[in-house]
This record gives structure tokens, C-alpha cells and sequence, in this order.
């Protein structure tokens, strides 16, 4: 062909808003003269924008393809220096590791400009290898500050070690990790940047290095800290491949049983590793983390979105289900978005969506794009370095499911169980439920089948530690005496009141077109820490797609601002005054 058209032009059909993957399809070329009317003769390759029919040879390019943007790393210079003095050398001896294991795993003594000291400091250099190559260093000093090479690459330390392996050990800091190494365990990484529910790290190297882990070992600290990470790190490999490694009542990590005990004490402690129950039945003792922090602490809030008067009603947590309903058109799926976004950027909560609705996924993404960015989506409002960089941030962060095999429940949940896997996800909206396929078994009523169904989407919440958002219609609503629908409640739902009975959360959004406001309307909170009912009047922004809280008595204040810019500075502001991510041993400090 003279010039490359897009799928559109072509007259090619793409089923179900696909993006990536190979499919076949119609030839647009030979399909009304062929006899064999079913035949899909033509292959499409989404990934490369190529096709071509099997039958009439019609073949080409298309540039309408995705292109995940490469990122550009800032790769430091491997010097091959690893001659530390003679105090550094003693002590890392003080914490039992031994000068031969700091010649392997190439750690380095220098000189470095430290943004918390406002100088050049002399620091222990943790250097980070992917495939054979330095790609990041941590550098720490005497008075434990640290900092990673800005804009290098993240990766686990260690990382090469474990590629290989059947199974790993995963700390929260490279001192723990040189321990294990030292105590023969070579299979050993650490996570780059402290206890923190962020796995991001894992997420491109998932495929090669880690989906072959039948166990993986989790060797956090045990304060608060270390049980977030634990908690994430066992959410994304499955509580079936993990094994928890403990330390004792007089030991909070691996490192200080090292040198409290010595290196029996450490192989035993991984000898002894408790495999997590997974068989449904528990006593005080399963869950005892998380009972004594309720009594330390007493019940906390959820998070917030950042709107006060919606905030005061309702506030979010993973584990739970959450019903949005609402007339068609008033609203709903648009303010589904506004708290996505929001829960992402506040939190870096990733969403996963099945929403057929919002077909074709280019409309919905680039909805989001301008809730992200805050301007209308088009090259004369949206400039191109800030739409490259929505773009990219949404790749990283929003994912959509729309499986070729069909909607059943089982496939959506399926392919979000590989998303929480692969990528992370916190949160799954399935907007909305009259779209699924619904399969019910012969003998079995609507009803019954609903209240299953919900129960199967609340204990996959549970398991997974994931949020649920279900979008649901109501049935006809009838005008009020004003003229104004009514507002429709859980049970307004067609098929079963189960919808207000088997959810944690009900939301209503509804529209006043005469007022030009939307009502949300929060209609159960089932535990009162996290909420209650009441409604939160809000402005829609027609430029942007964002909401702001409407009083009575205040002109909205709009926002056109670029949330993903903030982000990134506020960010960068509190990386200048960020400590070390984990605590060391509380022993001699070190002398270099």
C-alpha cells in the first residue's frame, strides 16, 4: 500500500476494543464475495499494526497500534573499584559479614554528594546489577542517610541471583540480604527501597525472574513497616508459594539475629519458616499482627479522596465491595473514574477495569487522561510532553479487560487475578453487571444465582486484598411531583435486594440538569469507622471531566491542574528529605 491507514480506514473490525494480542477477523477485501461467509480469514498482529488474509493475500501495516513508551534509564559507570578501608571492611565484620562476601557482591567505598548532609559524605556503595550490567546504586552513609541514582532503574538487589532458581529469599534491606547470602543462602534479593506497599519493581520483571518461584521465602522486618510489605508481597505471589520467616521475641530482622545468635540461629529461622494456612479455618494466632495493631491502635478511618464533603460520608479499603448505581446517563461511570483517579494518584492504587461501556477503550482512556492532566483532550490544550507522559502513566497504571473468550464472571476474574499477579492492582471495577455474561445453573433462580455470584466477588476481594467496584443499573425510576426522577436506592437494583444486602458500600449518583449539579448519594457504609449515609453535592467540570464539591454558599472552585505533574514534584520534594527505608541494627555506629 502508497500509505499506512488506520484500522478504521481499512475497513478491519477489531472485536471488543482489543489493543494487543493476535485475533482473526474478517478480510474487508474478499469477505462479501466469498461463499464461506464465516470463515475469518484475515490475522491481525496488534502489537505490530501488521495483517494479512489467508485467502486473498490483502496485507499490511497499520500505524494504529500501541507503542508502549520506552523508558530512558540514567545508567552510572561501573568503575570496578571495590577496595573498601580497612574500618569499613571491620564494620561490616561487626555485623557478621565477611570480607570475601563483600568482594562478591561488589560493594564499594567513595566519596558522594548527599542531598541530606548538603555535601560530599563517604559512603558504602550498594550496587545493583541486571544481567551482568550496573544499572543503580544506593549510597549510605555513617549517619544513615541514603539516596538511589535519580532516574536510574528500580530493580530488586540482587536480582540475577534468583533468575534461575526455583525458589527465593526476599528481605527488606541489603544488609539482611548480605546476611542470608553469608549464611550460604545465595538465592537472596533484597527489595530496593524499604518496606513500602509499592511493588512496582516487580512488575517488568515478573515473567523472567519470578513466575518460576514455586516457594518464596518473605523475610521482612516485623514492625508495622514490614508487615506492609509483607502483606503486599504475599498478595501478589499467592499465599499458596509463600513461607514467612520470623526472628524471634529479642530480634526484629534478619540481620540482628545474625549478629545477636549467629549464622545456625539464621539457617534455622529459615529452616523453621511457617507456611501461611490457606484452608479456610483460623484462630487468634493466624491473624495476631493485625489483632494487636487493632488494639494499639483502635479502628481507622479508610482513605479519602481529597473531597471534604464527600470524605466526611465515605472512606475506602481493600477487602470490601462497593455498588455504584444510578440512572443511565446521570453520571455514575464518570464519578466511578474521579475516585479511581484519585485513589491512584493519592495512593498509586492501579485499577483494573472491565467496562464494556466504555467501548472503544481509546474513549475511556483518553477520559482519563484528561482527569489526570486537567485539560481537554486535544493537541491544541493537551501539549504533546504532557500527554507522552498521561500516556505512559496510564500504561504503568490502568489496565483494561476485555477478554476475546467472553464476559463470563470467571474470565473477568481470571484475568484480574493475573493483573493483581503481574502488575499489582488494588482495585477492579466491573461496570457494569447487566453486561456480564451470565451463565445460571439449570435449577436455579435469579435471585439465588445473584446472591452467589456477589459472594464469589466478595471473597475474591478478600483474597486477593483488592477493592471491588460493581456498577449495576436500576430498574425504571418514576418521576417525582417536580418532575425530577427519583433517586434510585440498592434495592431500586433489578433481580434482588442482595445488591444492598451483600455489599460493604452503596453509592448513588444522579444528575439535576435544572441545577447543574450531581448528588451522591452514600446509601450504606457497613462498618461506621469507615462512613455513614448522607449525600455530597458536586460541580462536573465539562473541560476536564473532574467534580469539586458544590455548597450553597461558594462558587465552585474549579481545578484545571495536572495532577500527575504534582505528583511527580511533590514526589521529588520528599525525596530530599527522606532517611534510610530500613532500620539497621542498633549497635556501634559505623566509623567510615
Amino acid at each position: 500500500m502508497d500509505s499506512i491507514m488506520t484500522w478504521d480506514e481499512l475497513n478491519i473490525k477489531i472485536p471488543y476494543g482489543r489493543t494487543s494480542g493476535k485475533i482473526k477477523t474478517f478480510c474487508p477485501a474478499c469477505h462479501s464475495k466469498r461463499s464461506d461467509k464465516a470463515d475469518k480469514s484475515l490475522s491481525v498482529d496488534l502489537d505490530q499494526g501488521l495483517y494479512k488474509c489467508h485467502y486473498c493475500g490483502f496485507s499490511g501495516c497499520t500505524k494504529e497500534f500501541p507503542k508502549k513508551i520506552k523508558k530512558e534509564y540514567v545508567r552510572p559507570t561501573w568503575k570496578n573499584e571495590t577496595k573498601l578501608s580497612e574500618k569499613a571492611v571491620k564494620y561490616f565484620e561487626g555485623r557478621r559479614i565477611p570480607q570475601d562476601i563483600l568482594r562478591i557482591m561488589k560493594i564499594s567505598e567513595g566519596m558522594e554528594f548527599m542531598p541530606q548532609d548538603n555535601c560530599k559524605m563517604n559512603t558504602i556503595q550498594f550496587n545493583y546489577f541486571l544481567n551482568g550490567q550496573l544499572v543503580n546504586v544506593k549510597y549510605r552513609t555513617g549517619n544513615k542517610h541514603f539516596k538511589l541514582i535519580p532516574n536510574a532503574e528500580l530493580i530488586p538487589y540482587n536480582l540475577d541471583a534468583i533468575k534461575n532458581s526455583t525458589e527465593c529469599i526476599i528481605t527488606e534491606g541489603e544488609f539482611d540480604c548480605l546476611s542470608f547470602i553469608s549464611c550460604g543462602f545465595t538465592h537472596t534479593i533484597s527489595v530496593p527501597n524499604g518496606a513500602s506497599a509499592n511493588t512496582s519493581y516487580l512488575d517488568d520483571y515478573w515473567d523472567e525472574y519470578f513466575e518460576n518461584k514455586e516457594t518464596v521465602y518473605i523475610a521482612s522486618d516485623t514492625d508495622a513497616k514490614g508487615i506492609i510489605l509483607r502483606d503486599e508481597l504475599v498478595r501478589r505471589f499467592g499465599a499458596e508459594r509463600c513461607k514467612i520467616i520470623t526472628y524471634g521475641e529479642d530480634c526484629k530482622d534478619a540481620n540482628e539475629l545474625l549478629v545477636k545468635k549467629g549464622a545456625y540461629a539464621l539457617k534455622q529461622a529459615v529452616e523453621n519458616s511457617s507456611e501461611l494456612k490457606i484452608d479456610g479455618v483460623f484462630t487468634v494466632f493466624d491473624f495476631e499482627d493485625e489483632l494487636d495493631n487493632l488494639y494499639e491502635k483502635g479502628l481507622q478511618k479508610g482513605l479519602t479522596i481529597g473531597f471534604e464533603n464527600f470524605d466526611a460520608l465515605c472512606s475506602f479499603e481493600t477487602k470490601r465491595m462497593c455498588i455504584v448505581t444510578g440512572i443511565p446517563g446521570n453520571g455514575k461511570s464518570e464519578f466511578l473514574d474521579e475516585i479511581a483517579e484519585r485513589l491512584n494518584i493519592l495512593y498509586g492504587w492501579k485499577f483494573a477495569y472491565f467496562s464494556p461501556e466504555n467501548f472503544p477503550l481509546k474513549y475511556h482512556a483518553s477520559k482519563m487522561i484528561c482527569k489526570i492532566t486537567g485539560k481537554k483532550f486535544d493537541s491544541s490544550s493537551l501539549p504533546l510532553n504532557e500527554y507522552r507522559q498521561a500516556k505512559q502513566y496510564m500504561s504503568d497504571n490502568f489496565f483494561f479487560i476485555f477478554p476475546e473468550e467472553g464476559f463470563s464472571v470467571d474470565t473477568i476474574l481470571d484475568k484480574a487475578k493475573y493483573l493483581i499477579r503481574r502488575k499489582g492492582i488494588k482495585a477492579l471495577v466491573i461496570d457494569p453487571w447487566n453486561r456480564l455474561e451470565h451463565q445460571i445453573p439449570i435449577g436455579m433462580n435469579e435471585t439465588n444465582y445473584i446472591s452467589q455470584t456477589l459472594d464469589k466477588f466478595t471473597n475474591f476481594a478478600q483474597k486477593y486484598d483488592i477493592l471491588l467496584f460493581l456498577v449495576a443499573h436500576p430498574r425504571k425510576m418514576n418521576k417525582d411531583s417536580s418532575g425530577q426522577f427519583e433517586v434510585p436506592t440498592l434495592y431500586d437494583i433489578n433481580g434482588s435486594a442482595n445488591f444492598y444486602n451483600k455489599t460493604d458500600y452503596g453509592i448513588t449518583v444522579q444528575r439535576n440538569k435544572e441545577a447543574g449539579t450531581v448528588g451522591v448519594y452514600v446509601q450504606k457504609v457497613k462498618f461506621k469507622h469507615l462512613g455513614e449515609t448522607g449525600s455530597a453535592m458536586f460541580k462536573y467540570n465539562i473541560n476536564n471531566g473532574r467534580y469539586v464539591p458544590c455548597y450553597e454558599s461558594q462558587i465552585p472552585v474549579w481545578d484545571n491542574s495536572n495532577h500527575l505533574i504534582k505528583k511527580i514534584t511533590d514526589q521529588n520534594e520528599e525525596y530530599e528529605k527522606v532517611t534510610l527505608p530500613f532500620d539497621m541494627y542498633r549497635g556501634e555506629e559505623p566509623p567510615f
